[in-house]
């Protein structure tokens, strides 16, 4: 059986004969998108119950926009401890995303601004179209970022721009956002759910195990000491060779049935 979102904020759909890209679309187009709770709930729980036969997802926004930030209209009054509760069950669902079943391609366009650049950041691979652009303004607006942006932004483009960002509300557009380290692809305007569908069934092909190094794995031998990093990855690289189905596709390689590398 199908899970079903339990917010009508968010729409879950599959692509492919055996269904194995999940298209998941932000259907709060009124709201430019616009987080709230449920929707951010929803997200978590679609990655909690994905079927397996879903090798990879793309994320993206109904509308003119990708996602707007968080909904201030439903922004509540909270002590410090309700606050830090709040933030950390945003972090536990994003987290579902970033470290879930199986790669996220984020299709961008329009505003990719405070929870939706957070949300973005998640994901493994952005694609934006040329009206995509990016902003935080939590900074102007008295408040930080909560959904784990100030751990995720920053390995993307850097502190010190993030930093730009949130004291001054400097907004990157696609071109600019494109070469900082927002997006890794830019396409023309209107194209980047196609392109992101595209990369998605490609990596929906991929070896389960090597998705998975590369989702689990890569990111935390970054965080490590060189000396531990150079063990996870043997270790990581044992495990994954070892998988039956990488010794086909290997051997696939050598009797010169694959694929060769080519140009994109």
């Amino acid at each position: 059986m199908t899970y079903k979102p339990t917010s009508t904020d968010v729409q879950l759909d599959f692509h492919g004969d055996n269904r194995e890209v999940a298209v998941i679309r932000l259907s709060r187009g009124a709201k430019r998108n616009a987080l709230n709770d449920a929707l951010i709930l929803a997200l978590r729980d679609i990655f909690e119950n994905l079927p397996s036969t879903v090798g990879a997802a793309v994320i993206h926004g109904e509308g003119a926009h990708f996602c707007a930030g968080l909904d201030l209209g439903e922004l509540q009054e909270r002590d410090a401890g309700q606050g830090m509760h709040h933030s950390r069950m945003w972090h536990a669902a994003l987290e579902r995303v970033q470290y879930g079943p199986v790669p996220v391609i984020a299709a961008l366009h329009g505003a990719v601004v405070g929870g939706g650049l957070e949300l973005a950041s998640a994901c493994h691979i952005r694609v934006a179209d040329e009206s995509a652009f990016y902003a935080l303004p939590e900074g102007s607006r008295g408040i930080f970022v909560g959904g784990g942006g100030s751990v995720r932004i920053p390995k993307l483009v850097g502190v010190a721009r993030m930093t730009d960002m949130m004291l001054t509300g400097r907004v990157y557009n696609a071109q600019d956002g494109e070469r900082a380290g927002f997006a890794q692809y830019l396409v023309p305007e209107g194209e980047a759910f196609t392109k992101a569908l595209e990369l998605a069934v490609r990596v929906a092909q991929n070896a389960p195990l090597t998705n998975y190094a590369l989702m689990h794995a890569l990111p935390r031998i970054a965080e490590q000491p060189a000396d531990q990093g150079y063990l996870t990855e043997a270790l990581m690289a044992a495990i994954a060779q070892s998988a039956p189905e990488a010794k086909q596709r290997v051997k696939a390689f050598l009797d010169g049935k694959a694929n060769k590398v080519a140009k994109s």
